[in-house]
Order: structure tokens, then C-alpha cells, then sequence
């Protein structure tokens, strides 16, 4: 599986969400709106990521997107979203991650001003 650098990831993954996405008729259009949705990193969350040494692929963009889906289905705000071995804290409403926790940093962690949690 390819890695990408965080900067890589929105390019790549726009264009190949809504090429899919007008593949298959069957969806409604609050469907592939939600789903062609990107999230947003902060420019923390970028720095974080670096400084961690975390990276993710295309395939953690799309399962860290439907844990934002899940998480606003829910009403939730800000999310604490596990996946693993890391961790993303992100503003739900904004669809941004504000910054990011490595397994390292996990442990004996207390995480605050968060409203719910996704272990995707």
C-alpha cells in the first residue's frame, strides 16, 4: 500500500471519489455530497503529524472521512477518532483534524473537550 505525505492526500483522493461516485447512478445526491466531503487538516495537525512521524494513505483519509460521517450522524462536535494505533482529534462541524496523537503519546493520555469517539 502506497504512503503519502499529508500535502499529497486532497488532490488525490477529490478526483477519485467523484470519478466513482459518477459510476454508480444509484446514489442520491446528499450521498455523494457527504461522501465527496474532504476533510481538512490544520496546519497543526499537519506540524503534529510531521513532528510524530505519522503518516497516513488514502485508504486512512476515507476511513478517518467516514468516522467524521459517523461521528456527525451523531450530533457530535468535536471527536476523538482512534484508528490504529493513532489518534485525531477533530472538529466535526469543520471537518478539520486539529491535531494528531501517535501510540506513543497515547498512552496515560487524558483526552478533554471532546463530545464522543470513533474507534474506526
Amino acid at each position: 500500500m502506497k504512503t503519502y505525505n499529508i500535502h499529497q492526500i486532497s488532490s488525490n483522493i477529490t478526483k477519485s471519489k467523484i470519478d466513482n461516485k459518477q459510476k454508480n447512478d444509484k446514489n442520491t445526491f446528499d450521498q455523494i455530497l457527504k461522501d465527496v466531503e474532504n476533510i481538512k487538516f490544520s496546519k497543526h495537525a499537519v506540524k503534529r503529524m510531521d513532528d510524530r512521524d505519522i503518516s497516513i494513505n488514502n485508504e486512512d483519509v476515507l476511513r478517518i472521512n467516514h468516522a467524521m460521517n459517523q461521528a456527525r450522524d451523531k450530533g457530535v462536535d468535536q471527536a476523538l477518532i482512534l484508528m490504529d494505533n493513532k489518534a485525531f482529534i477533530a472538529s466535526v462541524r469543520n471537518n478539520t483534524i486539529i491535531t494528531t496523537i501517535n501510540s506513543e503519546q497515547l498512552k496515560n493520555n487524558v483526552f478533554s473537550n471532546i463530545d464522543g469517539a470513533v474507534i474506526v
